[in-house]
């Protein structure tokens, strides 16, 4: 592909996922991002040709224009779009496939000093949101997405979206496999002893991502074990002759909290089905 070509499809590919472009002139002259892709193209050729001293200047120059580092190392595919641009890293055995998109302040970044390949693989169509770091000689599979300040240090596979520190799992393309069994009799504790006190226990399984959920799911395992103790209490204590636990638990009304569980997780939901790294 010749160079105006290649410049053409850069300018198209940044309309394409930008609604602040308004017209070819303002790309060309107020896309940091795009003029960082620009020299690098240039330095990787140098480096290629062993011109290596004149590529990393070149490189630190581009770093000083535009606030996009990259290594005249790199490899980078076609249409790769660098939105915003300041703060952006690209380590030296960086590999990035076609239609890939980096927000501001990313790092894909090493975790050693030893020589050979050491920063991550991004394969076709992933999107890095603002301030995510993907460290290490990982791979980030087609139409990956992280999350904006997630650190990620483990292959992301296909059409998956990771946010958090460390990356995990959020949006998967297939069903999740099958729980295991320690995991679904958990859940199914939680839900009956949810379902006894009164409270209806949305979302609260071992895997889910809110803090809430958890600690939520954690206090019914607490009185699930004190449920059972007591009862076992109860049991000794008629079978001795006693009259206790004869009257049964009242059930708790939590209408109003209810109401505004299930519209939380609702809204989790909704947050990941519609979730944008850009943002």
């Amino acid at each position: 592909m010749g160079v105006i070509a290649r410049l053409k499809e850069d300018i198209e590919s940044i309309y394409h996922r930008d609604p602040a472009a308004r017209s070819a002139f303002e790309i060309l002259v107020n896309y940091p991002g795009m003029h960082a892709i620009w020299l690098h193209r240039i330095s990787h050729k140098l480096w290629k040709r062993d011109w290596r001293l004149t590529a990393r200047c070149l490189s630190t120059f581009s770093r000083w224009l535009t606030g996009v580092e990259i290594h005249p190392g790199a490899t980078i595919g076609h249409r790769f779009f660098i939105d915003h641009g300041m703060g952006v890293v690209i380590g030296e055995t960086a590999e990035i496939g076609d239609d890939c998109t980096l927000y501001h302040g990313v790092t894909l970044g090493g975790t050693t000093w030893q020589a050979g390949k050491r920063h991550p693989t991004l394969a076709n169509n992933v999107v890095v949101g603002a301030g995510a770091k993907i460290l290490g000689p990982i791979t980030m599979h087609d139409g990956a997405r992280v999350g904006s300040n997630s650190v990620v240090v483990k292959d992301v596979p296909k059409d998956t979206t990771v946010v958090g520190i460390p990356g995990r799992v959020v949006a998967s393309p297939s069903p999740s496999p099958s729980p295991s069994p320690q995991s679904k009799e958990k859940t199914e504790r939680r839900s009956a002893m949810a379902k006894k006190y009164g409270f209806d226990a949305y979302a609260v399984s071992p895997d889910n991502p809110d803090p809430v959920a958890n600690a939520i799911g954690q206090m019914l395992d607490h009185m699930h074990l004190m449920d059972s103790k007591v009862q076992e209490l109860c049991q000794a204590i008629q079978g001795l002759g006693g009259n206790v636990c004869t009257e049964k638990l009242p059930e708790l009304d939590m209408g109003e909290f209810n109401d505004a569980e299930k519209a939380a997780a609702d809204k989790r939901q909704n947050a990941i089905d519609e979730f944008d790294p850009s943002i």
